[in-house]
């Protein structure tokens, strides 16, 4: 399988010039495999990093009062995450692999220097990472204004679109990136949201 990454991602939206994809390029140089359940980041852990999905899915989830998984958002190929480090110093949730994947980690120093010399570049990976925080933001707060079964299909929905903005190919069915097994949680989680008078997540 090929890697997907930055560049491909930010591709779609303008076309690149030949040094910036050179830029992106020496942030996605230290390729690592990782395996499906590793924790990546932790919540509220320090970092100096932020890292870019090159292949599989990973998954950004926070721990509720009551010890439940509050999923955030679902990471594809081409997705730059712990962008918030940059303002913060700590990651605001928890980062898991849920499939095989292959991520690259690079020092936050890199996107100063890509401010300054790559200004559009940083630019629109700005604008990017904030649609995601309002459409992230939007979905959680329609999880106790909606259904379970409409929760369940925009769920699906968002990933489809996700995986298509991965360059991944969808058809009119798709399976999801996520392997079976685990800890047990997901499954609990995927059938209290099924079931037609199951109560709001975190509810």
């Amino acid at each position: 399988m090929s890697n997907f990454g930055l560049a491909d991602r930010l591709n779609k939206w303008v076309d690149l010039t030949p040094a910036e994809r050179d830029a992106l390029s020496r942030m996605e140089d230290k390729p690592r495999s990782i395996r499906r359940g590793l924790v990546l980041m932790n919540e509220r852990s320090r970092t100096e990093e932020l890292s870019i999905v090159l292949q599989g899915m990973l998954m950004c989830y926070v721990l509720l009062d009551d010890g439940s998984r509050q999923i955030v958002r679902f990471l594809f190929p081409g997705d730059l995450f712990a962008m918030s480090t940059l303002v913060y110093g700590r990651s605001p949730d928890t980062i898991v692999a849920v499939s095989n994947a292959v991520v690259c980690s690079f020092d936050r120093s890199h996107m100063t220097r890509l401010a300054t010399d790559h200004p559009r570049l940083f630019s629109l990976i700005l604008v990017l990472n904030q649609i995601e925080r309002v459409v992230t933001t939007d979905r959680l707060a329609g999880l106790g204004r909606t259904a379970a079964r409409a929760r369940v299909a925009t769920l699906l929905l968002s990933l489809r679109g996700q995986m298509r903005q991965a360059g991944m190919t969808v058809g009119t069915s798709f399976t999801p990136g996520a392997d079976p097994g685990g800890d047990g949680r997901r499954d609990r989680i995927d059938r209290r949201a099924c079931e037609p008078d199951a109560p709001p997540a975190g509810g």
